[in-house]
């Protein structure tokens, strides 16, 4: 079976066949750098994660390409409101300046890759930043004005979204239905509640702006989206991810500035979108503040892998509901997959040969690649590993080295899992070296003595076939 993928712009699975064959161009929306990344914003990387292995896993030469917007994200969509730098340098009490804000970037950038290298997500083959592409936002506005698709207001030059006829194919919107002062603010110049800014001017307290034909001043946020990923991927590509929250305005908007600018049809022929981590409140949101951080899970005790095994057990497409509950449940089943990785460790380093059940784990793999190339069915992939683990019929060798291909996907590290040594008292290993010479004389209550005494020193006892193994309780 082939990989597919459900595309939001036929709202199908589709088979995944690239515009050349064997080579891939994906565009992943990258994080805005004006606070930490909360998890709900990390589950949509982890998606895109196993997206990139499932398309490596499928023998495609991978180009993925992956922003950090540092300028032009306002705290509205609507084209209102200030720089979210800004308002970060406030909440921080900095002094605004050009410098501060890029000093703030590179913070929350620096954190953003430290949280991404936690949960074992690989990086792109390229980050782009929005500050370091703005001659390229600038050509590209240049090309869909000559095109015929913008108009100046006192906002600045905005994108006139009634010339564009298939603004709405994307996010299926009813245009008709939109009211200006509703979800859309307009200037008393916009014509249509849908139009959006493809460079704003007149805005003094904005810090970062740039010369440009239009005055200066500084890019929509849709600009760079656009900009970068035809700089590197070409003026029509694969596949570009994000949020599903992001359907109705920011993707619209790329397709209809980018098309606008090409006049090629479609510029995304894939596009896939992960729903939300909510909370009982409703979706996380930096916006509405009490977001959680990965430090925060860390800080509780969790292994960050625990949470990228939470968002595994879910279907990208799924809403996934948080809660620490939750989160104990995914720890408890976590634990009990990495002891029996290091028991199939233990086992195959001193097991003598035997005949490998090659049809069988051929089987089990076929079983767990169908379920990845079925637009990433991560949940059944998982299914599929506890169902291996449970067969006694194969051998720790074979099995260790299926876990391991399923690993290339699943990406929770089991190769370089390994277990803890533990530096107990001299009392207690002289109390383990008197229980293992009472087992071997079938003294078994002195054994089962010298086992009490451990556990009261705070120490359990694993009999593997490598001999009893310390344990700390």
């Amino acid at each position: 079976m082939g990989l597919k993928l459900y595309n939001t712009l036929s709202r199908k699975k589709e088979e995944f066949v690239p515009l050349e064959e064997g080579k891939v161009g994906m565009y992943c929306c990258g994080p805005t750098v004006y606070d930490f990344a909360h998890i709900g914003n990390l589950r949509a990387y982890i998606f895109q994660d196993v997206l990139r292995r499932a398309l490596l896993l499928n023998q495609f030469k991978l180009k993925q390409v992956m922003n950090i917007t540092d300028v032009g994200h306002l705290t509205s969509d609507a084209d209102e409101g200030e720089d979210k730098l800004m308002k970060a340098l406030r909440r921080e009490g900095k002094e605004p300046s050009v410098e501060a804000m890029m000093e703030l970037a590179e913070k929350y950038t620096n954190a953003f890759m430290k949280d991404i290298k936690s949960l074992n997500i690989q990086e792109p083959e390229l980050w782009c930043k929005a500050t370091e592409h703005i001659p390229e936002m600038i050509e590209l506005v240049k090309r869909i004005e000559e095109n015929g698709y913008a108009y100046k207001t006192k906002v600045g030059l905005i994108f006139d979204t009634a010339k564009f006829s298939s603004y709405a194919e994307l996010g299926r919107l009813r245009l008709e239905e939109q009211k200006a002062g509703a979800r859309v603010a307009v200037d008393e110049e916009r014509k249509s509640p849908s139009d959006f800014a493809l460079w704003l001017t007149n805005q003094p307290n904005h810090l970062m702006q740039w010369d440009s034909p239009w005055g200066r001043g500084f890019p929509g946020w849709h600009l760079e989206c656009s900009a970068m990923s035809m700089k590197y991927l070409g003026e029509q590509f694969d596949i570009h991810c994000g949020g599903i929250d992001h359907v109705p305005v920011h993707h619209t908007n790329e397709v209809a500035q980018s098309e606008a600018a090409t006049g090629k049809h479609p510029w995304v022929k894939y596009w896939l979108h992960n729903e939300f981590l909510v909370l009982e409140k409703g979706k996380m949101a930096k916006s509405e503040g009490g977001f959680i951080t990965l430090q925060a899970v860390a800080d509780k005790g969790y292994d960050t892998f625990v949470y990228r095994y939470l968002c595994l057990g879910a279907h990208y497409r799924q809403q996934l509901k948080f809660s620490w509950d939750g989160m104990e449940g995914a720890k408890n089943t976590f634990n009990r997959l990495k002891e029996k990785i290091l028991e199939l460790k233990d086992r195959e380093s001193v097991e003598s040969e035997t005949e490998l059940q090659e049809e069988k784990t051929d089987v089990y793999l076929h079983q767990f690649i169908e379920a990845i190339n079925d637009d990433l069915n991560t949940p059944r992939a998982l299914s599929v590993m506890w169902s291996v683990l449970r067969d006694e019929e194969i051998d720790a060798k074979e099995k260790l080295a299926l876990m391991c291909r399923f690993d290339e996907i699943l990406g929770l590290g089991f190769k370089e899992w390994e277990r803890e040594k533990v530096k107990a008292p001299q009392e207690v290993l002289e109390l383990l070296d008197k229980r293992e010479e009472a087992r071997k004389n079938k003294d078994w209550e002195l054994a089962d003595k010298a086992r009490d005494k451990i556990k009261k020193a705070g120490y359990a006892i694993d009999d593997t076939p490598d001999g009893a193994r310390l344990k700390k309780l």
